[in-house]
């Protein structure tokens, strides 16, 4: 039976980093890291970025075994007993530990009835490689989902020579963060890169004729592709922490140390985690990468005897064809917000705000080098105003 000192449960950015903030403050204790793909851990945002403007497929790992991690790759840890501070994986091996870290990250979110089973629920290197090699000159690929995901890969597949359509509910791309302008803008600057983008659109069936697919909508359209994506989003993976009878809300329950509540030797990371974040006035649960990373290595030393509280506001960016962004805080449409454009559309400052007028989030538009600025000024939380937003541009 293997035995650890310290076993991570989960082989994406954050497990890797859990294991670097070990490191940090333990160089020689025991590490198990359980992982269900077959890849050693790597980069998720070139994945649906760098990649498709050619930088090469190496640059994405990690490196964890340099680390003096042992590996368990191609392996779904089933059950977990943290009174006996054991786990158990699909194929019957019992790993024991001191502590454990469950960094199981979320499943992509799927389409009502699952779709066809030839979708593309983008997420991993897999997905990449199977989308890449088809990928080409007049390929039609129907990607459902105007989000984060949904508009960063078809971007990428236009930039490649596919023909895109790009269908979701919402009233625009990034309408659940944009403000309704920004959001029309931007799907009008899709479709003068060519793709066709099918707004205020719900997936009612998704049937294989042949090579073709046909994708429905409860409207009544169809849309014929020769691949399909989805991209909705994740769901956190949970269940085995809820098994276990760990405390689950939208995400496993911890304090500022990443411990969860009421297991001092057992510990929860990144996209998974719901965590204290007294500076947005109550708990959050982050799906990007700077928060996988940052939130990965603060668990992981606090592991290993850090004891030192998470406190980080993770930020979050994306590139959109020429459009680019860095976001910090809470981002939501239907905030009230305060607009200031250098450029319109092109070039500004988004600021999300209470009812007191205190920033709570800022979108960064075309504006580079600033997260650290709107971070400060949301931990002040002192009213903006204009001259607030155009401090962050000049």
């Amino acid at each position: 039976m293997p035995a650890y000192r310290y076993l991570v449960v989960g082989g994406g950015m954050t497990g890797d980093a859990a294991c670097r903030g070990i490191r940090d403050h333990d160089s020689d204790g025991s590490i198990g890291l359980v992982a269900e793909e077959s890849h050693e851990p790597y980069a998720r945002p070139p994945l649906s970025k760098a990649l498709w403007k050619g930088q090469d497929e190496d640059s994405i790992w990690r490196g964890t075994p340099d680390l003096g991690v042992e590996l368990h790759l191609g392996r779904r840890i089933e059950s977990l007993d943290v009174a006996g501070m054991t786990a158990t994986d699909d194929a019957g091996e019992t790993y024991e530990a001191e502590k454990i870290v469950l960094a199981t990250g979320g499943t992509p979110r799927r389409l009502p009835g699952g779709g066809s089973g030839d979708v593309v629920y983008y997420r991993t290197v897999d997905d990449f490689r199977r989308l890449h090699e088809l990928a080409g000159e007049g390929v039609r690929v129907v990607v459902i989902g105007g989000g984060f995901i949904g508009s960063e890969i078809a971007a990428a597949l236009a930039m490649n020579g596919c023909s895109v359509s790009l269908l979701f509910p919402e009233r625009g791309i990034g309408a659940r963060l944009f403000p309704e302008e920004l959001s029309a803008f931007v799907s009008e600057y899709y479709r003068s890169q060519g793709v066709d983008v099918l707004e205020g659109e719900m997936v009612s069936d998704i049937a294989l004729d042949g090579d073709v697919y046909r994708v429905g909508t409860q409207s009544g359209k169809s849309v014929e592709g020769d691949a399909v994506v989805a991209g909705l989003g994740i769901v956190p993976r949970t269940d085995l922490a809820e098994a276990a009878g760990l405390p689950v809300d939208d995400g496993i329950l911890v304090n500022a140390l990443g411990e969860v509540e009421g297991h001092e030797a057992v510990f929860a990371a990144g996209d998974v985690a719901r965590f204290p974040v007294p500076v947005l006035g109550g708990p959050r649960r982050v799906e990007h990468e700077d928060h996988a990373n940052t939130h990965g290595r603060s668990v992981g030393a606090n592991m290993a005897g850090a004891n030192t509280p998470y406190e980080h506001l993770p930020f979050f960016y994306s590139d959109l064809f020429d459009l680019g962004y860095e976001a910090v805080g809470d981002l939501d449409s239907r905030q009230k917000t305060l607009v200031e454009w250098a450029d319109p559309n092109r070039k500004g400052v988004v600021c999300y705000v209470d009812d007191a007028g205190r920033p709570k989030g800022f979108l960064l538009w075309d504006v580079w080098g600033k997260v650290d600025a709107a971070r400060e000024l949301i931990v002040a939380a002192d009213a903006a105003d204009a001259d607030t937003l155009r401090s962050l541009i000049d």
